[in-house]
């Protein structure tokens, strides 16, 4: 009992030890910033710019950041391509497809539509069924893709976008947009989950699905070789030419873009092949697997 006596009362004296300790800085950095009253300014101003430098380079510069429209602007049309389309989600709102069917991009017309579905293992588009049906009634080749989440596992939500999506001849394959890897995972494993998402599709539809990320995540996450086996589409913007070495098949090249009868920016696309390319590679008209 008694060590335990002198055990509880070195206890105190060295909690009591550090609380004096870190009120006495406490007092000296307000007696400090009491003699320079400016001091404070500086201290607050010093913050905010090292928070907005870390936000600036983990949004905008970093491998996992590509989207530079506060620093270039206008949208860029990559010279080439004939084959052109756009993405579109919720965040279009209501689009007058009327307007939209005779739109063009750079003189070519609006050969295709990716449409945002799906989303973790339980979200659905807003927009996602009206899209999807509007897109084929106005004679646009039309895609979907899954938005893929850290917070849900692969297989759950491989099987949500399967229950909510039906994909038909003539489609395009199911897509999975996935631009963020988990920060507990390592990277064999964030693989081995992309990939379980990818296996469970595929044996639905029996055609590889696409890839769709930004070239820095592409070479730092899904460099594994096994990646090249399937279609890649590609987010780089304000290039004049992807930077990309592999193989891809889509190429997202600007965020801001404008079309009639979308009122808000839209993403534009391009294919790199021809019409006829293309609509080999859609589903029923595959005649090896890619």
């Amino acid at each position: 009992m008694s060590e335990q006596y002198h055990a509880r009362k070195t206890y105190k004296r060295k909690k009591t030890t550090r609380k004096t300790s870190a009120t006495k800085k406490q007092s000296a950095l307000s007696a400090l910033l009491a003699r320079n009253p400016h001091a404070a300014w500086w201290v607050g101003g010093i913050a905010v710019v090292c928070l907005y430098v870390w936000l600036f380079y983990s949004f905008l510069v970093s491998p996992t950041g590509f989207r530079w429209r506060a620093l270039f602007g206008d949208a860029n049309y990559p010279a080439g391509y004939e084959i052109h389309g756009i993405d579109i989600s919720h965040y279009q709102g209501d689009i007058d497809w009327n307007k939209l069917r005779g739109a063009s991009i750079e003189g070519c017309p609006l050969r295709f539509i990716m449409i945002k579905s799906t989303e973790g293992s339980t979200r659905v588009d807003d927009k996602f069924k009206d899209n999807f049906r509007q897109a084929r009634e106005y004679g646009f080749i039309r895609g979907a893709y899954h938005f893929w989440s850290n917070k849900s596992s692969a297989r759950s939500q491989a099987y949500h976008f399967l229950n909510t999506v039906r994909l038909e001849e003539g489609d395009l394959p199911p897509v999975l947009d996935v631009e963020h890897k988990p920060a507990d995972r390592s990277v064999e494993d964030f693989q081995n989950d992309v990939l379980t998402w990818l296996h469970i599709v595929e044996d639905k539809y029996h055609v590889k699905p696409i890839i769709y990320t930004y070239y820095k995540f592409k070479e730092k996450y899904l460099s594994k070789p096994v990646f090249d086996d399937y279609p890649y589409w590609i987010a780089h913007y304000y290039v004049d030419k992807v930077e990309y070495k592999g193989a891809w098949k889509f190429w997202q090249h600007t965020d801001v873009g404008q079309l009639p009868g979308i009122k808000s920016y839209v993403d534009f696309n391009i294919y790199n092949g021809s019409f006829y390319d293309m609509k080999k590679l859609t589903i029923g008209n595959q005649d090896t697997v890619w």
